[in-house]
C-alpha cells in the first residue's frame, strides 16, 4: 500500500484532510509527526471550514517543513524549502486545478461556502466527496517528490 493510500484510508477513518496526509509520512517526520497531526486538525476544512487552502495542501506543505526545514534563519534553506512548496502546489494544483477548499468542492458540484455544520461522516459522506481523492493526490504527489528528493539528515 502506498503513502497516497494510507492517506485515504486515515481520511476515510475520520481523520481531517490535513491530518491524513501528515499521519501518511508519520514514520519520516519522527517524534514530531505525532505533535504535527494534532496541530494540522485545524487546517482541515480549508483552515477550520473556512474554504480556504485545502488542508491536504496544508498537510504536504507541513511535511515539506518538518523533513527539509533548517532551524533557525537560514535564508538559502527558506528559498528552497519555498521553491519545493512551489512545485508541489503547481503539481497539485496541475491535477485539481485549485488549492483552495472551496473551489474544489464546487468543482465537484458541492456547497463551497465557509462554516455550517460539518456532516456525519458516514458512506454517504465518503461517496459525495471529492476530499479522499484530493488527500490521496498530495500524499502521491508528496511521496513521489520525496523519492526523488531523499532528506538528508545529520541524526
Amino acid at each position: 500500500m502506498s503513502r497516497a493510500d494510507d492517506a485515504k484510508k486515515y481520511f476515510e477513518e475520520g481523520y481531517a484532510c490535513a491530518q491524513a496526509v501528515v499521519k501518511a509520512f508519520a514514520d519520516l517526520t519522527g517524534p514530531e509527526g505525532e505533535a504535527l497531526e494534532r496541530i494540522m486538525l485545524p487546517f482541515g476544512g480549508g483552515i477550520g471550514r473556512q474554504r480556504l487552502t485545502c488542508g491536504a495542501v496544508s498537510g504536504m506543505v507541513a511535511v515539506v517543513g518538518a523533513l527539509y526545514a533548517e532551524s533557525g534563519v537560514d535564508r538559502d534553506n527558506k528559498k528552497q524549502v519555498y521553491a519545493m512548496v512551489r512545485q508541489l502546489c503547481d503539481s497539485f494544483k496541475a491535477g485539481r486545478g485549485s488549492l483552495i477548499c472551496g473551489e474544489l468542492l464546487v468543482a465537484a458540484g458541492l456547497d463551497g461556502s465557509a462554516g455550517g455544520t460539518p456532516e456525519a461522516r458516514d458512506a454517504g459522506y465518503y461517496a459525495r466527496r471529492p476530499c479522499g481523492d484530493i488527500v490521496y493526490l498530495a500524499a502521491e504527489i508528496l511521496e513521489q517528490y520525496i523519492n526523488e528528493n531523499p532528506v538528508e539528515r545529520d541524526n
